[in-house]
């Protein structure tokens, strides 16, 4: 008898047996991450150069006593505040009481904060060069300039039109060009440029949103009023651990003007709802 249909039925059986076996599967491979972004191109012209003015003095007398005198100690926000030019950013009315040590009003039930509160929180956030930073309220766009002559990349938003309007000229009349400008929700941040190095929040929340301690990045540094409205708050350091731990640490009492909105309570999207 010839041998081949017995090896035929052997290679049958043996198909059969490996069909009953299972396969194992080649592990997908791992996705790589997302390539980083470049870093940005500092501009040449940045910072801003201002031609001496005739409140240079009055500068000079609000760093020395009324910021440095408080323990304010960043030789970065010093030279800042010594710098920009705060009578540019009030009503024409209110510039001779620019340098004065305490809030004044910008209109829409506003206030430009007490220059120790703009550099003591701005010591807080720890602003390098080549920092992304974000700022919740333009109010007149003093803040942001302070920020801006640290590290070029500050974004910055403010609900209320008139203000993001008039913020928006003021920065761009006194040569702040790298700041973005955006009227809207800023509850919900900027998610697009996220995340940042540092958040500053210029009105006083009840609640640390969360949508912006999302949008900071891990080791960064977010200070920001929280408390009731129209009431005493507590000015808080928020950090976030390079292992994504978030951390709170109450720095001293406060009296902002109240953030508007939904604070959360409706959908993004919904429209533009808070300072």
């Amino acid at each position: 008898m010839r041998p081949w249909p017995l090896l035929a039925v052997l290679c049958a059986l043996a198909a059969a047996q490996d069909e009953k076996e299972p396969r194992e599967e080649a592990e997908p491979a791992p996705e790589k991450p997302a390539p980083e972004p470049p870093p940005r191109r500092i501009p040449e012209d940045w910072p801003p150069k201002h031609e001496g003015d005739a409140f240079q003095e009055n500068r000079d007398w609000m760093v020395r006593t009324q910021i440095e005198a408080r323990g304010v100690e960043d030789e970065t926000v010093l030279r800042a505040l010594r710098a920009v030019p705060r009578h540019r950013f009030v009503p024409h009315a209110m510039r001779a009481d620019a340098y004065e040590d305490r809030p004044l009003p910008i209109g829409h039930d506003q206030t430009i904060s007490q220059p120790y509160i703009v550099a003591s929180m701005t010591e807080e956030l720890r602003v390098t060069k080549g920092m992304k930073v974000l700022e919740i309220g333009t109010g007149s766009g003093y803040q942001a300039a302070v920020l801006a002559r640290i590290t070029p990349w500050v974004f910055t938003i403010e609900i209320k039109e008139p203000l993001h309007v008039r913020a928006k000229g003021n920065l761009k009349r006194e040569g702040y060009a790298t700041v973005e400008c955006r009227r809207g929700a800023g509850y919900y941040g900027w998610e697009e440029e996220a995340p940042f190095d540092a958040i500053v929040v210029t009105a006083a929340v009840p609640h640390v949103p969360p949508p912006l301690v999302k949008q900071l990045k891990p080791g960064g540094r977010m200070v920001l009023p929280v408390g009731p409205p129209f009431q005493v708050q507590d000015l808080r350091l928020i950090t976030k651990d390079e292992d994504g731990t978030v951390r709170s640490k109450s720095l001293y009492r406060v009296r902002f003007v109240p953030f508007t909105g939904s604070l959360g309570k409706e959908e993004k999207g919904s429209g533009e709802e808070e300072k």
